[in-house]
């Protein structure tokens, strides 16, 4: 069944935004509109979005697969992408990935039984002074996360169930020189960031 064949007048709204000849330029907004409404993008998606773009579906998947905001597989409620580049890493993001997988009994591209959470690993979210940190869905990121606020998150979005995420309370991060032998990352309350806590 076609996604957008009672969806024209969206489909006209969102052509009408870029030159006629400039059809290929859709392609996000289009991408979008399903990720919302599924979940992921299929491979049957992206030949419709390829139709009406007047491209190939190699081209859409092409721009999809660059972007970690959509997805080719059904995700969870809640999509944790963590960020695994050298900045998160020296703060702990392989700890809390592993932390995130052995809590979660799931790994990269699955989902939880219950259909809560699913795991991605990312490219730079872009915050790397709050290091270790995951972005949740489209929502918004977990910041300055320790084994300790990553099980408080968890637990405040499996009450939550509907996809929605609380208010971003991340303590601002201090840099200490010495702790144990090592410079490490330490919230202002206190907590040591990168999941060793």
């Amino acid at each position: 069944m076609s996604f957008f064949a009672n969806k024209q007048n969206l489909v006209s709204d969102i052509l009408r935004r870029y030159p006629t000849d400039r059809k290929r330029s859709a392609v996000m907004p289009l991408l979008r509109e399903v990720q919302n409404a599924e979940g992921y993008v299929s491979d049957e998606r992206i030949a419709e979005i390829a139709g009406i773009i007047e491209s190939t579906a190699t081209e859409v998947m092409s721009v999809m697969s660059f972007y970690s905001t959509y997805s080719s597989i059904p995700t969870g409620k809640y999509h944790l992408q963590v960020c695994m580049t050298l900045s998160c890493a020296l703060a702990g993001s392989d700890q809390l990935w592993d932390y995130l997988q052995d809590k979660l009994e799931i790994s990269q591209g699955e989902v939880t039984s219950d259909g809560l959470f699913s795991l991605q690993r990312v490219e730079c979210l872009g915050s790397c002074g709050t290091a270790p940190l995951m972005q949740i869905s489209d929502a918004g990121y977990a910041e300055c996360l320790t084994k300790k606020r990553t099980d408080a998150l968890l637990e405040e979005l499996k009450r939550r169930g509907d996809g929605s995420i609380p208010a971003n309370d991340t303590p601002t991060p201090v840099f200490v020189k010495h702790i144990d032998g090592r410079v490490v990352q330490v919230t202002s309350d206190g907590q040591i960031a990168g999941g060793n806590a």
